[in-house]
């Protein structure tokens, strides 16, 4: 989960509601400059968090505060490999395509954890191989992959900007990566709140998307299992980002 400190304790984003964010993103994108299997892959972008499931896990800091999906311990690593065999597994079921961009999602974030485990090192020797053969199946060459993957790690690293709060002040430009065509994207918000992306790279002039976060006044929890109740019982709030073409 997402964990952003705030004056009166935490606001805490599931890391499925960041993914929705990003296909969100993603489905606002020009139509004539969309990478191929459109909607196969605005579904991949959706689905490419489910592994996480806040609710089931150990959620928090040693020092009793919700646990930010950035601070991982070789437990949590340990714990994740069999996640990301499920993930790969389970991704299959909506089809070949979301199924190879899933594969090389997990491939990126983890080579180079390669050498660590031996059992990592069998997944990711499996997505490799399933990428290779899903590529072969589909009929598709692999600089149309390459590029719906850029396609859905932009969408991916924009929401994340977006619920990390990492917008910068003053109006000031953050890069925010490479689109499917190579072209480097620069993100900024204006005195007045509102958003800019350059080049403007979506259909509409003006849009805005949301994510939903729960809020939490309580600092300090003794249990996962408190901290998750908490987070069943805490107030709700809609965040929400208007896009302009400037």
């Amino acid at each position: 989960m997402i964990v952003n400190a705030t004056p009166n304790g935490w606001e805490v984003i599931y890391h499925r509601a960041h993914a929705l964010l990003a296909a969100q993103l993603a489905g606002q994108w020009r139509r004539k400059d969309a990478p191929v299997r459109l909607y196969e892959t605005v579904a991949a972008i959706s689905h490419h968090d489910d592994l996480e499931k806040e609710w089931e896990e150990d959620i928090l800091t040693e020092a009793g505060a919700p646990l930010d999906f950035t601070l991982t311990t070789k437990k949590d690593v340990e714990i994740g490999i069999k996640k990301l065999a499920d993930l790969a597994k389970n991704a299959r079921y909506r089809g070949r395509w979301v199924a190879l961009l899933i594969s090389m999602h997990i491939s990126r974030l983890n080579e180079s954890s390669r050498g660590k485990f031996p059992e990592l090192d069998k997944i990711l020797d499996e997505q490799l191989q399933n990428q290779q053969r899903w590529r072969k199946e589909l009929g598709i060459e692999k600089e149309e992959v390459d590029a719906a993957y850029a396609f859905m790690q932009w969408c991916d690293r924009l929401s994340l900007i977006l619920c990390q709060q990492e917008l910068p002040a003053d109006e000031r430009f953050l890069e925010i990566s490479k689109g499917p065509e190579g072209q480097r994207y620069d993100i900024m918000q204006r005195s007045d709140n509102l958003v800019v992306v350059k080049p403007w790279p979506f259909q509409d002039d003006k849009f805005t998307v949301n994510v939903e976060a729960c809020e939490l006044s309580q600092v300090k929890f003794e249990s996962s299992t408190e901290l998750a109740q908490a987070l069943q019982e805490a107030p709700i709030k809609a965040l929400e980002w208007t896009f302009v073409k400037s």
